[in-house]
């Protein structure tokens, strides 16, 4: 559609349209491992919506932001956490999910390094938290339980999750057997355990 006005509207700065537009705004869905457990990095909102409930760190971005500064400003803002590789893992954009009018939200999923679990609540935080992922809040802000429920079954199927919950399962578990029987040599304890006999009495030499 073309207006006499066009080319001036086409400035920077200027809005090109006179109808309503969506709310764009990003989310930060950071995971960390605690020995086998594995939690989900919450904020406790200061502010209405909501406000009291648990969400995930996240808010609406500048007008000249790219989207992966947005989430990594977010996140430092609002629980001090930085230097997480995010990756976009969603879009969501439900009708209603937000009071305050239509919103789009682009949802970002990482995983906090080692030395990457202090945080402190910042900003519009009134507190921040790790939790653990199988005891969630139930009633979080907007539709963040099934955002969180999206980003864990994404999680599930990545190799750093099996070697963090797994693995340590299984080596455990091989040393074990080893205790109980000092006559089984552990050959392979990074898969399930393949054992041999050592007895010199049983050889058919």
């Amino acid at each position: 559609m073309t207006t006499e006005n066009s080319g001036a509207m086409a400035k920077k700065g200027r809005y090109v349209y006179d109808w309503p537009r969506p709310m764009v705004t990003v989310d930060a869905i950071v995971f960390a491992f605690f020995g086998r457990r594995v939690k989900l990095l919450l904020v406790n909102r200061a502010n209405e919506p909501f406000k009291g409930k648990w969400a995930l760190p996240g808010g609406f971005i500048e007008i000249d932001e790219e989207l992966e500064d947005a989430v990594a400003r977010e996140l430092a803002e609002e629980t001090g956490l930085t230097g997480v590789p995010l990756e976009q893992m969603y879009t969501f954009g439900t009708c209603g999910r937000d009071p305050r009018g239509r919103q789009i939200t682009v949802a970002f999923m990482g995983i906090a390094g080692a030395g990457q679990n202090k945080i402190k609540a910042g900003d519009d935080a009134a507190k921040a938290r790790w939790f653990d992922i199988e005891n969630l809040p139930p009633d979080m802000a907007f539709d963040h339980n099934e955002v969180a429920k999206l980003a864990i079954a994404r999680l599930r199927k990545k190799k750093t999750y099996r070697l963090n919950v797994f693995q340590p399962q299984r080596t455990q578990r091989s040393q074990r057997e080893k205790e109980r029987n000092p006559n089984i040599e552990i050959l392979n304890p990074k898969q399930v355990p393949i054992t041999k006999i050592r007895n010199s009495k049983q050889s058919r030499h």
